[in-house]
């Protein structure tokens, strides 16, 4: 995973995302090419091996009391308010290995993941 220094999007959305990320955001948007898609949500739920997974999906609606919305350079991302008590000062980045391919969080929130990287617990 790409180091970078923290800075959080805002105030209300203490995340942090790489120029990696943003631009595999957008071109997997591009290649998607769904009608009436805005961007891609992102949060957490529960289940996978380790008690919560982080969740990736297109949205193609802002849900007005659940979600946060921000521009990054082109790339809408929506954020679940409930998700940010496991995501605040985390960073959403881009992996491109073999194993670990797609969205990734470095997530300080969390005490142990599981070893593909997409479920952890706190």
């Amino acid at each position: 995973m790409t180091e970078v220094s923290f800075t959080p999007i805002s105030e209300e959305l203490p995340i942090a995302v790489t120029p990696r990320a943003i631009a595999m955001g957008k071109q997997k948007l591009a290649e998607a090419d769904e009608e009436g898609v805005i961007g891609i949500r992102v949060g957490i739920k529960g289940g996978g091996c380790s008690g919560l997974q982080y969740h990736f999906e297109f949205a193609d609606s802002v849900r007005e009391k659940r979600d946060i919305v921000a521009e990054l350079d082109g790339l809408t991302l929506l954020v679940d308010r409930k998700s940010l008590k496991f995501l605040a000062g985390a960073v959403l980045d881009w992996n491109d290995g073999l194993v670990e391919y797609g969205f990734r969080w470095k997530n300080p929130n969390s005490a142990k993941d599981c070893g593909c990287g997409t479920s952890f617990h706190v």
